[in-house]
């Protein structure tokens, strides 16, 4: 049993992973803004600097809070993207390296935004980083996190399309979907890579337990698809036609950069390091996934 520490524990990602680590057993303690009302929260400002005794005496921190990049995204949208991950990052890793008692693992959340728009390239973790906003808000992102000269293992979640019932890219793709006003986006050549929630939760938690995995991870399925395939296989699992495209400009017209930097950016990426840790997913291939979550 571990006693953990988790930021943006109500979020998509980090409610599913509280459920799974507190069935396992653990003793698992939430930072939360408000005022702590509950024997597990612990009460933070993400902006500001962290006293080093609220962090310590855990055996791992997990940290996923972040603005929602979803939106349009304006200067303002922005910034708060980048702040709500570096400088909570930074506030957090500097507090961790000057704790009494360490955490033996600090897992903090990235996303495969990290490489950019790289077309049919395979990407692996030792693969570089791309251009573009997201890009540099990951790097900045992974390179807060770094407390490894304090003796702390430093896990860098590189985060692809997370699919859950519970919200996220799917839940607004499937109204469109079930009426039948669903398609490719784009040219829907674009790689999409994806990861069933089930085995992103079964990946932070594998990554909480062994020590080879240290540096970038990337958290997705071993078998990224095009745009095209996906919202086949989508419209499958509902019994629905995808005929109905998205034309690269309106996607643009519709979400701005986002369109650029999400909808339409091609990242084909790799679980390497998860692979070669021994992890087994439940669900490597897409269609098993979606009709699980239908």
């Amino acid at each position: 049993m571990f006693r953990i520490l988790i930021s943006g524990a109500s979020g998509l990602i980090g409610s599913a992973l509280l459920r799974a680590l507190e069935s396992s057993g653990n003793e698992v303690f939430r930072l939360v803004r408000h005022e702590a009302d509950k024997a597990n929260e612990v009460q933070w400002d993400p902006m500001r600097p962290i006293p080093a005794k609220l962090v310590s005496g855990y055996d791992a921190v997990i940290h996923l809070s972040g603005e929602n990049v979803a939106g349009r995204w304006n200067e303002a949208k922005k910034k708060r993207i980048r702040d709500s991950r570096v400088i909570s990052t930074q506030n957090l890793a500097r507090a961790l390296g000057e704790a009494q008692v360490k955490p033996a693992a600090f897992v903090c959340a990235s996303a495969i935004g990290y490489y950019g728009r790289r077309g049919d390239v395979m990407l692996t973790e030792e693969s570089g980083p791309g251009e573009g906003f997201l890009a540099e808000v990951c790097r900045e992102w992974e390179a807060a996190a770094r407390v490894s000269e304090a003796g702390i293992r430093v896990v860098n979640l590189r985060i692809g399309i997370v699919l859950s019932r519970d919200g996220g890219a799917l839940e607004q793709m499937l109204l469109p979907f079930r009426l039948g006003l669903g398609g490719r986006i784009g040219s829907g050549r674009q790689w999409w890579s994806w990861i069933h929630v089930s085995d992103l939760v079964g990946a932070v938690e594998h990554a909480l337990q062994s020590d080879a995995l240290r540096g970038a991870v990337n958290l997705t399925a071993p078998t990224p698809v095009t745009n095209n395939d996906f919202t086949k296989a989508l419209a499958e699992a509902l019994h629905r036609p995808a005929v109905l495209p998205i034309p690269a400009f309106a996607a643009r017209l519709a979400f701005g950069e986002l369109a650029d930097e999400g909808l339409l950016a091609s990242a084909r990426v790799s679980p390497h390091k998860l692979i070669q840790s021994g992890f087994v997913f439940q669900f490597p291939e897409l269609r098993p996934a979606l009709k699980s979550l239908m």
